[in-house]
């Protein structure tokens, strides 16, 4: 029997007969995406379009001499060759900087550099031809004279009175600075029965995703409209950025973003070449496409964790955490990136370092600084692994310190479970977390007492293994006091539309987008479960601004928690409206009334009506309805969280591994993760997006890291040199969950999309460590390479 209409508006939709919600069914994109029948951007092509290729500076820091483009010019096929003083009457210069972070700034960025380029790779001129290939053998026709200028590049130095300011006008090269004090620190730290404090090196890294950024930008000048077609996270973002500096209402700028090919936060952000593509469609009044090869990405996608902090930690010999320190200190290139700002990692920094433990002593400091690098602005886990590495290797030196095992020290300091809701010491709600849950579980997943007997058992063997545990918090489902209260028009908010069409489908339009993270399936698994229809009747439709509600995109694990509540609360109108018109139909009540397996049933679970008959009377013979009902076969709903700023998720990760102390090689043999992340919509999509992001987490522990030299060079800007995980180097990944949905939404989703990478390389640091403990040594440097590894054992 199924409930009845008021039954059904109270149960959970978890509850709900035949719910989606908690199982795992195939993504409704999979067949098309397997079948080669993805739409890329780079596959776009229209009638009259150019081709644009940049030349880039060579040079970290120059000066602009003169350009000489005649002999390009007369090349066959080659359009335009425009300069960044010509682009800069089409588009505006902006500045990345957000009010409530409070003395940030930064210097007016062009779409192509005017005067002065600020880090290799800056664009100095566009080539516009009928073919990349045109555009690109022109451009070694391009002459630039440049005079090259003392490069900004060692983030120790980048303050000293010595060093040039690389924007005059700004003072000096600090960009932002963040200091914090809670509780008696001094005191804290006075009354310690030990002290441990270290140096943590992050190596600088960037998302290498399978499909490079890439735009097409076509100026209509009949209907003075500009149609972007992009591979973004934020679309609504990238209209309202463009129309700003492009002189435009936003309603004369679309947005359309279809198949992405992984972003990581790589592609939330407004980059030079692409403002430089709008304009130069605009300008030359035709379509203009632009495809970053591979040595551009590495060049102009932002890059993220070039981190150096120092960090102390106080500790009793009970095991009780008495204080903690930090002094933070990151590069972040020439400019603050737009519109999110290069600060918001250090912030997260200081907000996150001792997140999931009880002390309330806590004194940081962060100071960003200029360099003549490229760009460094949030990438997936915006600060987590930062903040991870630094409170998780600080707990585990501590535990050494005293002697006690690093479970115990976590077990004795973690939030309890039942203290919630309570504040962090930088001013942090968190509603609910399951810190010692998730520490059980992962504990019997792992089997902890037995891989410790094994691991005592194989160093008299002189074989070298090593436990690294690391606990976490991530920040999902920002609020507006992310950015919108800032002055960022990044909406905070998402909204789901809903059609019942005259076949008795559904039709759903949401402003959340998909990268491959799996949108489009919770939303129809969110839809389906409520209104009590199948998902074969579901079809979703995001990433157009001309046909999705306003919304914030995806980023910052916020597609389920807050797209997702919205694609409840459409549904549940819907739902309603659909009864109503059922009971009309029916001579029954709404409240008598389900729907349940595509059909109107009644308190029985007889089957009464097909949707599909309910739809075409709706359409087609409305004149047989009853005098004074008009049917409302359409929802819209909106939703952002009020009552908490974010939601917060927590977890725990392990790693056991071993260590070649001849060689350096680390071998990751199993890694485990137990993640909160509130209801789970589709297990099987949390999970994966758990290990890739361990994936990511793992690469930035052993691999990645972009290597510059003195001058500002980069030097392994190719996959040759610049080392990614690959499958033969990933261990098996265990995830485990524990469920503390949020009270703030009706669904109780939080996030997972960033949770894997925010705690993965902190549990293979302390593993490094913990296996080389008898050597002595401990190593606070990721990547965690050979050459690093045999310097600590002083090997080489």
């Amino acid at each position: 029997m199924t409930a009845t209409r008021m039954e059904a508006d109270t149960l959970s939709v978890l509850d709900r007969p035949n719910s989606y919600i908690g199982k795992t069914v195939p993504r409704p994109n999979l067949d098309r995406l397997l079948q080669g029948r993805g739409q890329y951007v780079s596959d776009l092509e229209l009638p009259r379009m150019g081709h644009v290729a940049f030349l880039r500076s060579p040079y970290a820091h120059a000066r602009i001499v003169a350009i000489d483009a005649s002999a390009a010019n007369r090349m066959p096929g080659v359009i335009a060759i425009v300069t960044g003083r010509e682009l800069a009457s089409v588009i505006t210069p902006w500045v990345g900087v957000l009010s409530h972070l409070k003395g940030l700034k930064s210097a007016p960025q062009h779409a192509i550099a005017v005067d002065r380029v600020c880090w290799q790779g800056e664009a100095v001129a566009a080539i516009v031809a009928t073919s990349r290939a045109v555009a690109e053998d022109a451009m070694e026709k391009v002459a630039v004279d440049y005079a090259e200028l003392e490069a900004v590049t060692d983030m120790r130095t980048a303050l000293d009175p010595s060093t040039s300011v690389i924007h005059p006008s700004l003072g000096d090269n600090l960009a932002f600075e963040r200091t914090h004090n809670a509780g008696d620190v001094d005191r804290a730290f006075s009354e310690s029965d030990a002290v441990v404090e270290a140096e943590f090196v992050f190596g600088r890294h960037t998302g290498v995703t399978l499909e490079p950024r890439a735009v097409v930008a076509d100026w209509n000048t009949a209907e003075a409209r500009l149609t972007i077609y992009q591979g973004t996270q934020a679309p609504h973002m990238v209209q309202n950025i463009a129309a700003l500096h492009l002189g435009l209402r936003d309603a004369q700028v679309r947005v359309v973003c279809k198949d992405v090919g992984g972003s990581f936060g790589i592609k939330v952000h407004i980059y030079a070449d692409e403002m430089a593509t709008y304009a130069l469609s605009k300008l030359l009044r035709r379509p203009v496409k632009f495809v970053a090869d591979r040595v551009e990405s590495f060049n102009t996608d932002i890059h993220a964790r070039d981190h150096r902090c120092k960090g102390r930690v106080g500790v009793r010999q009970d095991g009780t955490i008495t204080a903690l320190e930090i002094d933070d200190l990151t590069g972040i290139g020439p400019y603050s990136m737009y519109p999110r700002t290069s600060a918001i990692e250090a912030n997260q920094v200081i907000n996150l370092v001792g997140g999931p433990y009880v002390t309330q002593n806590y004194r940081a400091r962060a100071r960003v600084v200029f360099q003549n690098k490229n760009v460094m602005c949030q990438y997936r886990a915006v600060g987590h692994p930062i903040a991870c590495s630094v409170t998780e290797g600080l707990v585990d030196l501590a535990a050494a310190k005293i002697g006690m095992d690093p479970v115990e020290i976590r077990r004795r300091n973690l939030i309890a479970d039942n203290a919630y809701p309570c504040a962090s010491p930088t001013g942090m709600k968190f509603e609910r977390l399951s810190h010692h849950a998730s520490l059980a579980k992962l504990l019997q997943m792992m089997s902890y007492d037995a891989l410790r007997t094994e691991q005592a058992t194989l160093r008299r063997r002189n074989i070298h293994r090593g436990i690294g545990i690391a606990s976490f918090i991530e920040v999902t489902n920002p609020s507006a006091a992310f950015y919108g209260v800032g002055g960022a028009k990044i909406s905070s908010q998402d909204g789901v539309a809903l059609r019942l069409d005259a076949q008795g489908s559904v039709i759903c339009q949401t402003s959340i987008t998909e990268q491959g993270q799996g949108s489009e399936s919770l939303t129809a698994q969110i839809v389906g479960s409520v209104l009590g229809i199948s998902m074969e009747r579901i079809r979703v439709m995001l990433g157009d601004t001309d046909n999705t509600p306003y919304g914030g995109g995806t980023w910052a694990s916020r597609g389920a928690g807050i797209g997702g509540e919205a694609a409840l609360q459409a549904a549940k109108v819907l739902r309603r409206n659909i009864l109503d018109v059922a009971a009309a139909i029916l001579q029954s009540t709404p409240a008598e009334l389900d729907v349940v397996g595509d059909h109107i049933v009644d308190a029985s679970g007889v089957r009464r009506i097909e949707l599909n008959e309910l739809a075409r009377i709706v359409y087609f013979r409305p004149d047989t309805l009853p005098p004074g009902i008009q049917p409302e076969l359409m929802a819209t709903r909106h939703f952002v969280p009020r009552q908490y700023p974010f939601a917060f998720t927590n977890g725990v990760q392990a790693s056991w591994l071993e260590v070649d102390t001849e060689t350096g090689f680390v071998k990751l043999l199993k890694h485990w993760v137990v993640e909160d992340c509130g209801t789970i919509i589709n297990p099987q999509l949390v999970d994966e997006q758990i290990r890739g992001g361990v994936v990511q987490g793992l690469g930035a522990a052993l691999f990645e890291k972009c290597v510059y030299d003195e001058r500002g060079q980069l030097t392994n800007a190719n996959m040759a040199d610049y080392l990614v995980p690959m499958s033969g180097d990933m261990p098996d990944i265990e995830v485990g969950h524990v469920v503390s949905p949020t009270l703030e939404s009706e669904l109780g989703a939080k996030g997972a999309g960033e949770a894997g990478t925010a705690g993965a390389a902190a549990a293979v640091a302390n593993a490094v460590n913990d296996a080389l403990r008898p050597f002595g040594t401990t190593i606070t440097e990721i990547p965690l390479t050979p050459q690093v590894i045999l310097t600590a054992l002083g090997r080489i």
